[in-house]
């Protein structure tokens, strides 16, 4: 089969019965997110209240920002371990340094965000240039992280500041101001990675670092940044949870780590790098905050949240591979 035909039988596989184009992954969590839905309706109502949304909503967004920038590490074939140190950090500089005065807010949250950059570059240095395994070396610079945690809170929780409550707790029009800023992030991803001729290249790197660099483009640079955006992105979601928790822990990010894979999984991008869907992405971490919503109002104890996770991790990762076999097997039959 020409390459032509391939890519007119990839655009009918994307389209289905739908009248345009769609990734496989959006299908299949937005059909998982109305079946959840349903059997909110009827054995768990409670789940879907509009106060029960109110208090969950604002975490599904941290959710779907943690979820993007993991998904930008994934897209170039690594991990991102250093979540739940990036998260914490952001959070205790945001509530420590203020001490409740308003008026240090930005010094604090721009303090944050360096500290985010550097840890992104150490990352992306680790692992694009030096070539470390990025389990190993995201885990060593967690550990850093986390001693800086400890540095800068003792470990000693903080109230947060009035203003920051404001801004990242508050609501407009009966909608977290959380979730405008989910948003927002999901709308300057999916505009770089699918229109603009960086984003591109950066997917086009990720599904074959080899021609990649034999065409002349910088790999390593790209994989390096990944984790920069990455680590900007958890920076992002601490500063809001520092906001959204009245007092929140110096381990705040540690529930972040195992839902920010299993949301880009969910969504179909695959774990050997190449094309993300954002999409997808931040439509996962709603379903599987939702998830652990119907699960608490059915009886489900709280303790048991991190085995829905990972079987929500290990169901995405199954129909991925289902469907990954079936598209080879057909191929390899044309």
């Amino acid at each position: 089969m020409s390459p032509a035909v391939h890519t007119m039988s990839d655009a009918r596989e994307r389209r289905g019965f739908l009248p345009f184009p769609v990734a496989h992954g959006f299908v299949t969590v937005l059909f998982s997110t109305v079946a959840l839905i349903g059997a909110c309706l009827v054995f768990a109502p409670s789940s879907l209240s509009s106060g029960a949304l109110a208090g969950s909503l604002p975490f599904a967004a941290v959710i779907a920002i943690v979820g993007l920038g993991q998904l930008l590490v994934v897209q170039q074939g690594g991990f991102d371990l250093a979540v739940a140190g990036g998260v914490s950090l952001a959070v205790v500089i945001s509530t420590h340094f203020p001490d409740g005065d308003n008026a240090k807010l930005l010094p604090a949250v721009l303090i944050a965000a360096s500290c985010a950059l550097a840890a992104g570059l150490l990352n992306g240095i680790l692992v694009g240039f030096i070539q470390l395994n990025a389990i190993i070396a995201t885990i060593g610079v967690n550990a850093l992280l986390y001693g800086a945690v400890f540095g800068v809170s003792g470990g000693v929780p903080r109230i947060t500041t009035p203003l920051l409550a404001e801004i990242a707790g508050g609501d407009t029009f009966g909608v977290p101001h959380s979730v405008y800023f989910a948003i927002a992030a999901l709308l300057v991803v999916s505009f770089v990675l699918k229109k603009t001729v960086v984003g591109r290249r950066f997917e086009a790197i990720g599904a074959n670092p080899l021609a990649a660099r034999a065409v002349g483009l910088h790999v390593r640079f790209h994989q390096m940044m990944a984790y920069v955006y990455a680590q900007l992105l958890c920076c992002l979601a601490g500063v809001l949870l520092a906001g959204i928790t009245r007092e929140p822990t110096a381990f705040q990010g540690d529930s972040l780590l195992l839902p920010s894979v299993a949301v880009v999984v969910l969504g179909s991008t695959s774990l050997l790098g190449g094309r993300g869907f954002p999409f997808s992405t931040v439509l996962a971490a709603f379903f599987l905050n939702q998830l652990s919503q119907f699960a608490l109002a059915v009886g489900v104890p709280y303790s048991a949240q991190t085995i829905i996770q990972a079987l929500a991790l290990g169901f995405g990762i199954g129909v991925y591979s289902v469907r990954w076999t079936r598209n080879t097997k057909r191929r390899a039959n044309v």
